[in-house]
């Protein structure tokens, strides 16, 4: 991500929510950036402060050196009361959407599908195709208990 499409926040969009003086522990691009990939993987704060300290690839598309310590799951909740009280929020969609559209990943006035139809088609089908799995799993099982119960059947009768 961070090598195709290059930096999409800087810290100059989130003057405004924070005071003049002092400076914040985290840098509000990184958070902002953070909270995307959050959502993205369906994270909670918790998790995604984890993921930020252990895994090598959400430090590389942060520009974090690899033993940086991470932070506290409470400072993304505070960031994103933040956002929310600034209204900010609209900003990092019109960010991320200006530099997907700089990277030629959008294009201006292209025809996008808003509907999900085609998305449910391909679920359907998965879905369909676990069902057949999940059916010959059950009848592979239900043969080895029968099989198993006809060993022994076989075994008693060759006893008597």
């Amino acid at each position: 991500m961070r090598d195709e499409i290059g930096p999409i926040f800087d810290d100059l969009m989130f003057a405004p929510l924070f005071p003049a003086r002092g400076q914040p522990a985290e840098s509000p691009w990184r958070l902002a950036l953070i909270t995307v990939m959050q959502f993205v993987e369906g994270l909670s704060d918790r998790q995604a402060a984890d993921a930020v300290r252990s895994r090598i690839d959400w430090k590389y598309a942060l520009s974090l050196e690899l033993i940086d310590p991470g932070f506290d799951a409470s400072v993304l909740c505070e960031f994103r009361a933040r956002l929310v009280d600034g209204g900010t929020g609209p900003a990092l969609l019109d960010a991320m959407l200006a530099r997907f559209k700089e990277s030629g990943l959008l294009r201006a006035r292209g025809q996008q599908r808003t509907d999900s139809t085609h998305v449910l088609a391909v679920v359907r089908s998965v879905n369909r195709l676990e069902f057949v799995g999940e059916t010959l799993r059950a009848a592979l099982n239900t043969l080895a208990l029968v099989e198993a119960g006809l060993a022994r059947w076989f075994d008693f009768l060759r006893l008597v």
